[in-house]
């Protein structure tokens, strides 16, 4: 399984979607500092994710969330289920 997932920047509420195979390792990396583009911006919470059955609808996921507005990234984020 492939996964799209959203995180939310706790340190701004910004968001970053992203891909990957190992979703907790990934939100892991975010955290840890070792995704360049994430890293001025953690912690990050995982607000969202969807799984995919292959990494080509992964992909169109991804490139269509990443479209959507604040307002549609909020919304997810208010279905997530509490930590």
């Amino acid at each position: 399984m492939i996964y799209t997932y959203l995180l939310q920047s706790l340190k701004d509420g910004s968001f970053y979607t992203g891909i990957s195979i190992d979703l907790h390792n990934r939100v892991n990396s975010h955290n840890d500092g070792r995704v360049s583009s994430t890293k001025l911006k953690r912690p990050y919470t995982l607000v969202y994710f969807k799984e995919h059955s292959d990494y080509a609808q992964a992909r169109k996921h991804e490139k269509w969330l990443k479209k959507k507005n604040r307002d549609y990234k909020l919304y997810l984020a208010q279905l997530a289920p509490p930590a």
